[in-house]
């Protein structure tokens, strides 16, 4: 099955974005969740630790313009929670947190409940604790968001994971450069990727990018050379590059306005050329870490 869009919401809780940009309105917000769900895309992705994100999904859900039944919502825990938290309050701790997340999402359960902390994938009594919450009918899925290739595949090889979301774009190939997509096809795990656009990056001109990511802009260059010889728009190259995978089940993005919202359904449905997705390969392969992976900004 090709890769679905589901819609993030850290733009609609804080500001967000290389350019800091500023969160949209309330009313505005759930007007981009209206379109989207109304428009084919019934898969809705927040977190705690994004502002007050989880509120603006609940004032959409309060309205039920569509059946609970049709979406598929994640949510996450807060990140670092379980650091200082004794093994034995592991499985009290994350309900807690859960059920408040459900009372601010005016939903009963959530389709995937995920570990905000990469490290914890490497956590068992975490991982075991996590999976416990199932039994209670609150999280039908749960999982890690992760970075690295080495914590996907630790998530792989633990029966109580049924769920990784990881950064994956076309300046960002270290996933499939190690194996990832391939292994999927022999786990049960559920893959959502994050990071097309890079926080803004990838569609920023060189003017624009911030001096503590100087080393960018001749990639954003070399981008912008395919796109105008292609006739594809970044974006367009960007969706594709992520849509191509097959392992993919949703390609998570953000979006500041309703505009946005509709240029980027358009553009994901596009059609690119498989020739155009291996000059992409080759182009952009082996980009450094410090570039491609924002927590490692030095701003």
């Amino acid at each position: 099955m090709p890769a679905k869009l589901r819609l993030g919401t850290v733009q609609f809780g804080q500001d967000y974005g290389i350019l800091g940009q500023k969160k949209p309105t309330l009313k505005d917000s759930v007007a981009c969740l209206d379109y989207a769900t109304q428009n084919g895309i019934y898969s809705i992705d927040t977190a705690e630790a994004y502002g007050n994100a989880q509120e603006v999904v609940g004032e959409f859900l309060k309205k039920k313009t569509i059946s609970r039944e049709r979406l598929n919502i994640s949510t996450k825990l807060l990140p670092n929670v379980l650091d200082d938290i004794s093994p034995l309050k592991y499985r009290e701790v994350i309900e807690d947190h859960l059920k408040t997340s459900l009372r601010i999402l005016h939903t009963d359960y959530v389709d995937a409940y995920l570990l905000h902390s990469a490290r914890y994938a490497f956590e068992e009594d975490m991982l075991e604790a996590l999976h416990s919450i199932k039994n209670k009918g609150i999280a039908k899925k749960v999982g890690v968001s992760v970075y690295e290739p080495s914590e996907v595949f630790a998530c792989f090889k633990n029966d109580n994971v049924e769920f990784v979301q990881f950064p994956y774009s076309v300046f960002d190939h270290r996933m499939k450069e190690q194996g990832v997509f391939e292994e999927v096809l022999k786990s049960s795990c559920e893959i959502d990727v994050r990071s097309a656009f890079i926080q803004g990056l990838v569609l920023l001109e060189e003017n624009q990018v911030p001096e503590f990511l100087s080393e960018a802009k001749p990639i954003i260059t070399r981008l912008k050379k395919v796109s105008n010889v292609t006739g594809y728009s970044r974006i367009a190259l960007a969706m594709a590059y992520i849509k191509r995978e097959s392992a993919i089940s949703h390609l998570v993005f953000g979006v500041d306005s309703k505009e946005q919202l509709i240029e980027d359904i358009e553009l994901f449905n596009m059609e690119v050329p498989i020739e155009i997705m291996e000059l992409l390969d080759k182009e952009f392969s082996g980009i450094k870490a410090e570039i491609i992976m924002p927590s490692l900004w030095k701003k």
